[in-house]
């Protein structure tokens, strides 16, 4: 399964603000492994960066003067991304920024049309209801190395993500049982018994089972003049 874990950076907030996509971070991931594929751009957005996203990514208006249009790297970043599934931390954030893009240039595609979209918060969630789940959250809980994000950064974001995936997938640390509040305790039960379970298959021994199970049973009650199974 090829997998692409993906992050954006932006000039703030809402793209229905004007706001832009300012750096995109990519890694490709096969078989739940790390193939050492990136994608990293960063973009001009043509319009300033507000004060708030600067202090968070460090991403300056000046740095960005001499990058590429959206529109320069669209295609690449499609065909990057093309059949895969996306894992992306908040996706509607950075989904619905690259889709305004698109947009932009008067595409009629989205980027559900190229890749399918896994959003780990709404996983975490799941594991762990009532708990904190960002970022820096899930890497203290589940011991991923996050000391270089001083800021956030795409493709450095995208592959700390990626860590946090694998080990939210491959098992969890704490089977959802710790909670903060008796509040989270309360939404950890109401999840846990809408969890639709199968029902247990059960098959009955046939009769020749059950004959060659008594003969067992007689043979060892002859041998050592008891058989436990007959105390049950």
């Amino acid at each position: 399964m090829r997998q692409i874990i993906l992050d954006t950076e932006t000039t703030g907030l809402e793209p229905a603000d004007g706001h832009r996509v300012i750096e995109i971070g990519c890694v490709e991931m096969v078989d739940r492994r790390l193939s050492g594929n990136r994608f990293l751009c960063y973009r001009n957005p043509e319009r300033d960066i507000e004060d708030g996203a600067l202090e968070v990514h460090g991403i300056s208006n000046e740095f960005l003067q001499d990058k590429p249009l959206f529109i320069d790297v669209a295609d690449e970043l499609l065909e990057f991304i093309g059949g895969a599934e996306l894992i992306i931390h908040n996706a509607p954030f950075d989904v619905g920024f690259l889709d305004n893009e698109l947009a932009l240039l008067q595409r009629q595609d989205r980027l559900s049309d190229h890749a399918g979209v896994l959003d780990t918060l709404e996983l975490a969630r799941d594991l762990h209801p009532g708990q904190r789940n960002s970022l820096d959250a899930l890497c203290k809980r589940y011991d991923v190395d996050n000391s270089s994000r001083s800021l956030h950064g795409a493709l450095l974001d995208a592959e700390i993500l990626a860590e946090v995936y694998l080990a939210m997938t491959g098992g969890q640390s704490d089977l959802g049982l710790s909670f903060e509040s008796p509040t989270d305790s309360d939404h950890a039960a109401a999840h846990m018994d809408t969890i639709d379970r199968p029902e247990l298959l059960v098959i009955e021994a046939d009769e020749d089972e059950l004959a060659a199970h008594e003969a067992r049973i007689r043979a060892i009650q002859e041998k050592s003049g008891h058989c436990l199974w007959n105390d049950l």
